[in-house]
Formats: structure tokens, C-alpha cells, sequence
């Protein structure tokens, strides 16, 4: 097996067209945006003679806490080659090797689409990994619903009280929910999610960051803005990205004051029905806790609202890293504090 550089975006998608387990990370698109944001990024597909066994997408992350190489929702192999996996983790590794020691990084991370189970836990470990202090800008574990059923059967599968709302919603002639592909409104969702941020006292996404990601993503028509209104004024809004048949529930705001509007449950149902309407089968409401085993987390509220939908739960192996230096212990120190800071 050999690592090769990629660099036709056909190749590239046309593989992963292949590959069960994938998110919009994995992408060419993905990696434009990388680009965009002034992060260095390899495209790798590691090959048997002429056939492409598997891709990885990686990005240089430069950060105060260290330099790092990054791969989100990656390696993407195909099932066929589950018994050729543990080759081309190693195969990929060894490239990995070389990077990061041209690069100046002090390690790898690695969140992956494997099933958390306990197989799939000790040949990560097998491998040389351990689990990182902190998750990779990429879910671990999120809610996704089956989007063959039609769209009465749909909403019979919602919670009780989801279905209420969204058609208490439709109802109310006041409110509107209102499609755009256009990068302009960008500015209209950031003022939404600054005042939604300072009330939950996060830090949101950067102004060039929402723009960048919509840009590239609107260029091949793979990405909506939602926004809700009540009376013309904006309430609730969410950043929706189209991708190899799955839509991916990416970004959201909403005011507070109007939670009694239930827009976000009527922005919810519109992205779905949206996204059967472009032929994806698999909805990812991106991102999930369990509700009852971590009650506190911040995540706990908005996946009670996610599983209201109908769906199942996927979790996956916690986000590895692979130490290539002693300066990767300063990060996981620094890493860890964080996290306890942080109440995650």
C-alpha cells in the first residue's frame, strides 16, 4: 500500500459516494473551506497498485495549546475493506509521520466514524492511540433520522408534543419560514447568533467563518439558510448543508423571547422536508447526549429537542490523538483544565 495526494475533487467525491459513514467534514468542499480559513490541508487516499482504498482528510491546525494535525470524521474506508483496515490505518499513520515532522506538529487527532464498541476501542488502541482530552470540532456521537418514510409517516413518528408545535405553528398566519442560498445573509444570521451567544455566554462562530463555510458550500448548491419570522421580524434561524444524499443540521439561533412561537420545530420540519425533496435519505441533526446519563451537559436541552424528530442515537470512538512529541503532554495538561472549566 502507498499514500498518494489527491487533487481531482471527482476522485475524490466519487469515492466517498461509496462510503456508509461520512460527514460533510469528510468533503472536497470541506477542505476548501480549510483552505479559506488559512489552514494548510493534505488530501490522502491510500492505494493498492491503482485501487483507492480509503481517504483522509487533514488539516494543520496551529493553536496556542500547540500545532497539531487534525482529521475530522476521518479515515473513510469502504465496508469491503474492513479486513484491510488495520493496513491502512498503518499505512496512514506512517504518511502522518512524515507531515508532522516537516510540519512542526506535536501530534495527530483523529475524530472517527467507528461504532463505539469495545472491538472497535482496542484496535484504535492497538493502533497507538489514546483519547484525547478534548473533542476535534466534530461531533462524537448525533441523532440522525431515516428519511425513506413519507412525510405522514414522518411526523407520526415524532414525539407527540413535536407534532403539536410544528402544526400549531404552521397555523399561526404571523409566522414564516423563508429559504435563501444566498451568502449575503450571512450578516442577518451572525446579529441572531451574537445576541443567542452573550445570553448563553459562548463564543459563536466567527463572521468569516459562517461566511466561508456557506461560500464554498453554495457553489455546488449544498447549503441553506432558514430563517423563521413572526410578523416580519426575524426569530429563529438555521444553516442547513446538503451532502451526498444526507442533509446535516449544521447551525442555529433563536430568540428566547418567542420560544412560545415554536419556530425552531417548524425550521426543523421545513430543512426536512427540504432535504427529501433533494433526494437525501438520512437527516443528521449533528451533535448528541443522552439526556438522562448527562442531564447538565450543555448539550442535554437542545438533543431532547433533536429526538422529538424520531430517529436513533449513533455514537462512535471519542476523538483520539496520536502523541508525536513530549510537547503534546503541555497540550494535553492545558487541554484538560479546559475542560473542567468548561463543565464538559
Amino acid at each position: 500500500m502507498e499514500v498518494k495526494e489527491i487533487k481531482d475533487k471527482n476522485i475524490w467525491e466519487s469515492f466517498l459516494l461509496g462510503c456508509k459513514e461520512k460527514t460533510f467534514l469528510d468533503s472536497w468542499n470541506w477542505g476548501e473551506f480549510q483552505t479559506r480559513m488559512g489552514n494548510k490541508i493534505w488530501r490522502l487516499g491510500i492505494y493498492d497498485k491503482e485501487r483507492l482504498l480509503g481517504t483522509a482528510l487533514i488539516s494543520k491546525i496551529k493553536a496556542r495549546r500547540g500545532t497539531f494535525l487534525l482529521i475530522q470524521h476521518g479515515l473513510n474506508i469502504k465496508e469491503q475493506e474492513r479486513n484491510n483496515r488495520e493496513q491502512i490505518f498503518r499505512t496512514l499513520l506512517e504518511k502522518l509521520r512524515q507531515i508532522t515532522k516537516s510540519e512542526g506538529a506535536d501530534f495527530v487527532r483523529i475524530a472517527l466514524l467507528l461504532e463505539r464498541n469495545e472491538e472497535n476501542k482496542e484496535f484504535i488502541k492497538k493502533l497507538g492511540f489514546r483519547e484525547s482530552p478534548m473533542h476535534a470540532n466534530a461531533y462524537e456521537a448525533t441523532w440522525k433520522l431515516d428519511l425513506i418514510p413519507s412525510e405522514e409517516e414522518l411526523l407520526r413518528g415524532m414525539r407527540k408534543t413535536t407534532r403539536y408545535l410544528i402544526r400549531q405553528a404552521m397555523k399561526n398566519q404571523d409566522i414564516t419560514v423563508e429559504k435563501s442560498g444566498e451568502i449575503e445573509n450571512v450578516g442577518v444570521y451572525q446579529k441572531l447568533n451574537a445576541g443567542v451567544a452573550k445570553r448563553q455566554k459562548f463564543v459563536p462562530f466567527s463572521l468569516e467563518y459562517v461566511k466561508n463555510e456557506f461560500d464554498v458550500f453554495s457553489k455546488d448548491d449544498q447549503v441553506l439558510w432558514f430563517f423563521g419570522k413572526y410578523k416580519g421580524e426575524l426569530v429563529a434561524a438555521a444553516l442547513v448543508v446538503f451532502w451526498q444524499g444526507i442533509g446535516f443540521y449544521h447551525q442555529a439561533a433563536s430568540l428566547a423571547h418567542y420560544a412560545k412561537l415554536s419556530l425552531p420545530y417548524l425550521i426543523q420540519w421545513e430543512a426536512i422536508k427540504e432535504a427529501k425533496r433533494r433526494g437525501c435519505t438520512v437527516y443528521d441533526f449533528w451533535g448528541y447526549v443522552d439526556p438522562q446519563k448527562e442531564p447538565n451537559h450543555p448539550w442535554a436541552g437542545p438533543t431532547l429537542f433533536k429526538m422529538g424528530f424520531g430517529g436513533k442515537a449513533f455514537e462512535y470512538v471519542k476523538t483520539q490523538d496520536f502523541p508525536l512529541s513530549k510537547k503534546y503532554w503541555l497540550t494535553f495538561v492545558f487541554e484538560k483544565l479546559r475542560k473542567s472549566r468548561r463543565g464538559l
